[in-house]
């Protein structure tokens, strides 16, 4: 992964610069003092997987940045100011720090940010033919109604999907609150690729790419425990590649 640190403080870039150093896979490109100068390496054709942002700057502020970009990659915020954390995550960020930021709380950090990008790299990969079978182009996202906006969800970022008689709880990685949409499981599943999600009971649909471990009647993803329905069990199993 690729990244850069945004923070008009030079020793907060040390810090993090210093945190980086320690860990395997990840390659920091730039460190910017200047907002402006991340808008520019951010809208060129660097390939920037991940940003560190800090939120109070001078002439742009880190939710400024993020709001002014089309395309942004994943982005976590390094502030002094906890009170920006419920916006920061409406923002879709994959992770909140707040100065000072220990070491162990900083690698959590980004070993959220690299399931993310691993997930997503996955699900990008080409599948043209699977079982010997040419599969159609499958859209990497999709669009679902929740109140009075139609929201883009990436499909790699989604975790589990839970059903509520006429409503589905999608919950994702880079969301802390469930996204709720008027909708049916069948519905929802015709645009998801197949190869990748799973109803395992008749409340849930899971992400295979997201589960975790398997136990004798659930799957877990993250610290959630899943149940498996007696009547999905054999197919789930099949699907993973697991004996019974």
């Amino acid at each position: 992964m690729r990244c850069i640190i945004v923070d008009d403080e030079p020793l907060a870039l040390d810090v993090l610069s210093s945190y980086l150093e320690k860990i395997e896979g990840i390659e920091l490109v730039a460190r910017c003092t200047s907002p402006l100068d991340a808008v520019n390496i951010l809208s060129s054709d660097e390939v920037i997987d991940l940003v560190f942002l800090d939120i109070e700057m001078p002439n742009l502020t880190g939710i400024e940045l993020v709001k002014s970009l089309d395309r942004l990659p994943q982005f976590i915020f390094t502030t002094a100011y906890p009170q920006y954390a419920l916006e920061g995550f409406d923002l879709n960020a994959t992770d909140y720090l707040v100065k000072p930021v220990p070491f162990h709380r900083f690698l959590k950090a980004v070993s959220r940010a690299r399931e993310k990008y691993d997930s997503i790299s996955k699900q990008a990969e080409p599948k043209s033919q699977v079982s010997g079978i040419i599969q159609e182009n499958v859209p990497d996202f999709i669009f679902v109604k929740s109140e009075y906006e139609n929201i883009k969800i990436d499909t790699a970022d989604i975790k589990y999907l839970q059903g509520l008689k006429d409503y589905i709880k999608i919950y994702t990685y880079s969301q802390t609150k469930a996204i709720l949409t008027l909708s049916s499981f069948k519905e929802l599943l015709d645009k998801l690729p197949a190869a990748s999600f799973i109803r395992v009971h008749r409340s849930y649909v899971v992400n295979i790419n997201a589960i975790r471990a398997v136990q004798k009647s659930r799957v877990i993803i993250g610290e959630m425990r899943i149940p498996i329905g007696e009547t999905y069990k054999d197919e789930v199993l099949k699907k993973l590649h697991i004996s019974g």
